[in-house]
């Protein structure tokens, strides 16, 4: 209902001509002007000072949303959860970005292997919207957001002003925090398209550094494609993987097409050709390296090559087909300790032998097109688990176990913060089946809603977390009855929520005697043990996955974490008996309540007892 935008109009104009001038800022699409009368002078035009970087509006806003604290918690889920109380494995209902700030102390350098399915931005899905600087219901009313998760999802239209910028700013701090609850040696791994892969490089590089860039490999996701308005049928997507500090990979484990490749065998084991021992290409003449033009000797009948001369044995120079002198691989003091490495066929030809090991791994491909890595492959992988399409588009199991094969050991811990159905979750449980092993993992996921139109939602699942937890359960159970395999198939539930402790509106000079009952207790009320318990864990930087036991004591409900870490007990009535006999263990730690105690003269008894029966417990009160 308004006229002609003929600025915009003009915009287009331009950026037809010179689409290298229009920029993103916070206004939307705009022409970069400096640039603009660069394009049209043959001269150098004065302008800002010129820098190798990535900028787009919003970045710095993105660089301190990583840096603010959050004052949310994590809530135990039990009626979700499956073995709640040994499980080592997480799943977390919630804002990623809030997850991550929260896991920053209990596990910091702590994560082996994270991979990630983040949004591609194709202009139809969603971005986080990350303003911190609204209340509540500002953020869902701009957010369309009308849920009690308090999402923060929101359409990013290809026809946006601010298209890649608004999924640069969601994924910045997401991956900055992420950085630092790798290892050392950790890993990242992050799947993507077209849309956003040259973007995600691009920060890739800031926060990992360009030196730990391993990898942007190829993922045939499809055999047919899918038709593409350039006239591409693109079958095709990335994993963009880098390191924290860039190292060896594991590779993976032999196959048995690799296996058969060792078909030959010697009193050393077996093996197969690798090459021949002459230097071939460039650099392979005898000038190029004078030292490694000698003789060498084998038996014309056993084959055998030895460094020096003997009895039966010929003599052998690096010759060239070209009849010029050439040069040898191997020094001639390697060729002495690793003779028996080598052999020499009828025509006297030096090959080399490549013995096999238990320790021997195969290296992956940067072009991954296993027929098991196909979309097609996992969503029918889905569909039988749940008989029917649950899921747009899952990722397939065997590449997500192969992931984890050439990246991860024993006992390692994966993070994905993109959950989605669970992929991850399901491909661990295979994994650890088949290797006896006891990888564990940490999931999260915002509770997007399915679309009221689609068979989740018509089936019960209401949101992407029920289908992942459902997902989690079904394949545990599935592969516990097909193998009997001892390994966890447990997850601890916890979803984001507000923190557990009372609000306080006012200065404590500034409450009346009639407002002091509200804070009597400075927990809410709806609040139970175990969440509590979740927030010590982490207020302490105690892992979420540790093993938890319930025990009374003279009728209180005492936890213990992982022994005699960490013990707590939230009940009202603590006294002297009770910190006598939960002394005897000599706990790490114990907290308490602050109104668990009758008064303060109680709370400093106890406070004392414990110090003089366990000098070595760390009393707290929250």
């Amino acid at each position: 209902m308004s006229s002609q935008d003929i600025s915009n109009e003009n915009v287009e104009k331009i950026a037809a001509l010179f689409p290298n001038c229009v920029t993103e800022t916070a206004g939307g699409k705009a022409i970069d002007f400096d640039l603009l009368k660069q394009e049209l002078n043959n001269e150098v035009i004065e302008g800002n000072k010129e820098r190798y970087r990535l900028e787009w509006p919003g970045k710095r806003e993105a660089i301190v949303t990583a840096n603010l604290p959050t004052t949310k918690t994590l809530r135990p889920v039990r009626e979700d959860s499956v073995d709640f109380d040994n499980t080592e494995n997480l799943y977390i209902e919630g804002d990623n970005l809030e997850v991550l700030k929260l896991l920053q102390e209990s596990y910091l350098g702590k994560i082996k292997m994270i991979y990630i399915d983040p949004p591609y931005n194709t202009g139809k899905d969603f971005v986080y919207k990350d303003n911190f600087n609204k209340d509540a219901q500002e953020e869902l009313i701009e957010s369309g957001q009308k849920d009690e998760y308090n999402q923060r999802l929101v359409a990013n239209l290809e026809t946006a002003g601010r298209y890649h910028s608004d999924w640069l700013s969601m994924m910045n701090p997401r991956l900055k925090l992420a950085r630092n609850l790798l290892k050392d040696d950790g890993v990242i791994f992050i799947s993507i398209d077209n849309n956003e892969v040259h973007n995600l490089m691009k920060i890739c590089d800031e926060i990992f550094g360009e030196h730990n860039f391993i990898e942007s490999a190829v993922v045939k996701k499809s055999n047919n494609g899918m038709g593409d308005k350039n006239g591409f049928a693109t079958n095709h997507e990335y994993i963009v993987c880098y390191q924290k500090n860039k190292g060896a990979f594991y590779g993976l484990t032999p196959d048995d097409d690799y296996l058969s490749s060792f078909n030959k065998e010697d009193e050393f084991g077996q093996y197969k050709t690798d090459g021949i021992l002459m230097k071939k290409g460039q650099g392979s003449r005898r000038e190029d390296s004078p030292t490694l033009y000698f003789p060498i000797y084998y038996n014309p009948d056993s084959g055998k090559v030895y460094a020096k001369s003997g009895e039966n044995l010929i003599e052998k120079f690096p010759i060239k087909s070209n009849g010029s002198d050439g040069r040898w691989t191997w020094s001639k003091k390697k060729i002495e300790t690793d003779s028996y490495k080598l052999y020499a066929s009828s025509g006297g030809t030096i090959y080399i032998k490549d013995y096999f090991t238990d320790e021997r791994r195969m290296k992956i491909k940067s072009i991954l097109e296993d027929v098991s890595y196909i979309t097609d492959r996992a969503t029918n992988e889905l569909k039988k688990l749940f008989d029917k399409k649950i899921f747009d588009t899952p990722k397939p199991i065997n590449l997500i176990k192969d992931l984890l094969d050439i990246s991860t050991k024993n006992d390692d811990i994966v993070l994905d913060f993109f959950a989605g159905s669970a992929t991850t979750a399901h491909s661990i449980f295979e994994f650890n089946t088949k290797k006896n092993q006891k990888r564990k993992f940490i999931l999260v996921q915002i509770a997007e809603e399915t679309d009221k139109k689609s068979e989740a939602y018509n089936a019960g699942y209401k949101n992407i977390c029920e289908i992942g937890k459902e997902r989690i359960r079904r394949a545990g159970k599935k592969i516990k009855e097909e193998t009997a395999a001892d390994i966890d198939y447990g997850f601890r539930v916890f979803r984001l929520d507000e923190s557990n402790m009372q609000d306080v509106y006012y200065k404590p000079q500034d409450y009346k005697q009639g407002q002091l009952d509200l804070v009597a207790d400075n927990v809410k009320s709806d609040r139970t043990a175990d969440d509590l318990l979740a927030q010590v864990m982490l207020d302490w930087g105690l892992p979420l996955s540790l093993k938890i036991e319930q025990v009374d004591v003279f009728g209180k409900k005492l936890f213990k974490v992982a022994e005699n870490s960490l013990f707590a007990c939230f009940d009202t009535g603590i006294d002297e008996e009770f910190a006598k006999e939960t002394a005897k263990e000599s706990p790490l730690r114990i907290v308490f309540k602050d109104s668990a105690f009758k008064d303060d003269t109680a709370k400093v008894n106890v406070k004392q007892l414990l110090k003089q029966l366990s000098p070595e417990t760390e009393m707290k009160v929250i």
